[in-house]
């Protein structure tokens, strides 16, 4: 084991979370990439960050099942060492029904992810996390939360009880010098934020919605690992039970 912090990134293959990965790598942690299915993806963050000299593992394993869970904080302990900061940032969306027309499994499957994932993954990391000399939790949310709107029932509700652990994390854990703080982006350009701009706007990616945006364009994934990544540092040491809206201020405009 080394001094170097340790960061678990859920979801850090791609888009937000391998915005994250590589970023807390450039600021000297050791990453545990976490991924479900994106290998190859995973593999060339981690090739990224070890070319420039970082520490970092790629770590197969679906946040939405207990054993995988389980088995992926045994697999990190024992290759990067205690986790320090744990970014709570695996998601999925949710089909685009109505309540009346959502499929029970389909609402399952969303909670599982975004909920039961993080509140499980805490309670297994925090043991840990408590016998280091600062843990930092971060849970990647979304403006959903403070501004549902018809037909993403199973995505919001998911995203509000998300940040209700956030919030009562920070109460419950801040006699142990841990950090909870959550990040809620709007319309991020990735995979999952294209999709949603065709549905709803009816273009090719979301970028093509940039002259609409504050400041001229969608926030890039990048955008919310700065964020991130000053919560974890030592600049952010007297934030806890924050939420902060990455959204260029055009959600509340």
């Amino acid at each position: 084991m080394t001094d170097q912090r340790v960061a678990l990134v859920t979801g850090g293959s791609r888009g937000i979370g391998r915005a994250i990965a590589l970023r807390l790598a450039a600021d000297g942690f050791a990453v545990a990439v976490n991924y479900r299915r994106e290998a190859d993806a995973a593999q060339e963050v981690v090739e990224r960050i070890t070319a420039a000299g970082g520490r970092a593992s790629a770590f197969a394993a679906s946040v939405a099942e207990a054993d995988d869970r389980e088995a992926l904080v045994g697999k990190v302990f024992a290759e990067l060492g205690p986790v320090d900061a744990f970014i709570s940032n695996a998601g999925i969306a949710s089909r685009g029904n109505t309540v009346a027309d959502t499929d029970l499994r389909e609402y399952e499957r969303v909670m599982a992810t975004h909920v039961t994932g993080a509140f499980h993954l805490a309670q297994l990391l925090l043991p840990q996390m408590r016998t280091r000399p600062r843990g930092d939790i971060v849970l990647v949310s979304s403006v959903a939360a403070s501004r549902a709107s018809a037909n993403g029932g199973p995505y919001t509700m998911a995203k509000v009880a998300l940040e209700a652990l956030g919030r009562t994390l920070a109460l419950e854990e801040l006699r142990h010098g841990i950090h909870t703080n959550i990040v809620a982006p709007g319309l991020v350009a990735t995979d999952m934020g294209d999709r949603l701009a065709s549905a709803v706007a009816g273009v090719a990616t979301s970028a093509d919605l940039d002259a609409r945006a504050p400041y001229g364009h969608v926030c890039r994934p990048e955008e919310v690992a700065d964020v991130v990544a000053f919560l974890v540092s030592d600049a952010a040491g007297y934030l806890n039970g924050q939420r902060i809206e990455v959204d260029g201020g055009g959600s509340a405009l």
